[in-house]
C-alpha cells in the first residue's frame, strides 16, 4: 500500500521513559513536529517502558488498526512477597507472604502460563464495563465483575533470585502483564506484583529501533531521518 504522505509524516519507534505516561510521547511529538494527528499503537503504563509506535499524520494514524493483533515480547520483573491492589509497584500492598517458592516450584507454576490462557482484566485498566473505566471504578474502592478472555503466552523463565523473578513473556493483544504477575504469585502461594516491565518486542519492530524519550524533547532533533513509511516497512 502507498501512501501520499508529506516527509514530515511517518511511522516514529520511541523507547518510552519510565514514570510518564504513553500520551507524553504524544505531546512532545506535537511539539516537536507542529502536526496534531499523532497517535500511538498500545499503550504503556507509566513505571513500563520500551517500544512504542508512534504514528505521525492523519495518513498514518487512519492505519492504527493494522497493529492491533501483533504480537508483543516483554521482559518482566516480578517482586515476589507481595501482592498490590494494582498488581504493579504503583499501588499499595494488600497481601505479604514469608514463603519462599524454589525454583523448581517456579517452573512448574510457569506451565500454567503457556499457550492459550483464559485471563481476568484487573480493575485497575483502562478497559470499559457499561461505559466506565475500569481504573475510575477501582478508584473508588467498587470492583465489578469482569468476563474473562482468552490470550496466548509464550512465557520463559530469565532467571531467579528471590524475591526478584525476571520472565520473558510473549503474548497476544489485550494480555495484562500484570495480572500474570498477579496470578503467578497466588499460584506459587507467595503472592507477587510486577515492579518493572520492558517491551522489547511490537509486532516486527524491536527496541534496538527506537529512539530515547529525550530525543523527543530537543526541538532541534532530526526525527524525519528516524521516520518509517508504511510503503517501505510493511
Amino acid at each position: 500500500m502507498t501512501l501520499n504522505d508529506s516527509a514530515n509524516e511517518g511511522i516514529l519507534l520511541v523507547n518510552k521513559e519510565r514514570g510518564k505516561t504513553s500520551f507524553h510521547l504524544v505531546y512532545l511529538l506535537r511539539k516537536l513536529t507542529g502536526i496534531k494527528k499523532i497517535g500511538h499503537t498500545g499503550t504503556l503504563d507509566p513505571f513500563a517502558t520500551g517500544v512504542m509506535i508512534l504514528l505521525i499524520g492523519r495518513n498514518y494514524t487512519k492505519i492504527a488498526d493494522q497493529f492491533i493483533n501483533d504480537h508483543k515480547i516483554y521482559n518482566a520483573s516480578l517482586h515476589l512477597g507481595a501482592a498490590t491492589n494494582t498488581f504493579d509497584c504503583d499501588g499499595e500492598i494488600t497481601q505479604t507472604s514469608t514463603s519462599i517458592p524454589t525454583l523448581s516450584e517456579i517452573e512448574t507454576a510457569l506451565c500454567s502460563f503457556q499457550g492459550e490462557v483464559m485471563q481476568t482484566p484487573p480493575m485497575f485498566s483502562a478497559k470499559k464495563i457499561n461505559g466506565q473505566k475500569l481504573y475510575n471504578l477501582a478508584r473508588k474502592g467498587i470492583e465489578v465483575e469482569r468476563q474473562a478472555v482468552q490470550v496466548s503466552l509464550e512465557t520463559t523463565l530469565i532467571s531467579y533470585n528471590y524475591p526478584t523473578l525476571e520472565l520473558s513473556i510473549k503474548c497476544s493483544k489485550g494480555t495484562y502483564i500484570r495480572s500474570i504477575a498477579n496470578d503467578l504469585g497466588i499460584a506459587l502461594g507467595s503472592f507477587a506484583h510486577l515492579k518493572e516491565l520492558v517491551r522489547t518486542e511490537c509486532g516486527k519492530y524491536s527496541l534496538k529501533e527506537c529512539v530515547d524519550t529525550s530525543s523527543l524533547k530537543d526541538l532541534n532533533f532530526p526525527y524525519r531521518s528516524h521516520l518509517l513509511k508504511i510503503h517501505e516497512n510493511l
